[in-house]
């Protein structure tokens, strides 16, 4: 499958004064890391809400994400970046990135072409859901 052009990256701001870090400093001063160094990225479809997956980023996969137009990830077994699609063409071209009141989540939303998940299925929660006793408003 030909992969589609990715639109042209939008300006971001100036550069962090950390040398660390290639996010502008507003960003990667906001964002609270785990040990490891970072942060949950929920992906959402971005015209109809649905939640499609949760990956990981640090600095470098959000600033790639952020200036690609196409998301990356950090896999946390592989210890590597990877690019949504590259090998199975279900690409993801970015949308939005917004970061929690915490700052230690990121909502991606995203174009999602093809499924979301390694499975198969549109996201990664299809088919995998518990059985729980609802609540009710009174």
């Amino acid at each position: 499958m030909s992969e589609q052009s990715a639109p042209s990256p939008t300006p971001v701001t100036e550069l962090s004064s950390d040398p660390g870090s290639p996010l502008p400093q507003e960003i990667a001063g906001a964002l609270k890391r785990d040990a490891s160094g970072l942060v949950a990225a929920i992906v959402q479809q971005h015209d109809t809400n649905e939640v499609l997956m949760l990956g990981w980023m640090d600095d470098e996969a959000l600033h790639r994400t952020m200036t690609t137009g196409r998301v990356t990830f950090y896999s946390r077994s592989r210890q590597e970046y990877w690019r949504k699609g590259d090998t199975s063409g279900h690409v993801q071209f970015v949308k939005s990135v917004a970061l929690d009141c915490d700052g230690d989540a990121l909502l991606i939303r995203v174009d999602q072409i093809g499924a979301a998940c390694h499975t198969g299925t549109r996201t990664c929660f299809d088919g995998r859901d518990f059985t729980v006793v609802t609540g009710h408003r009174d």
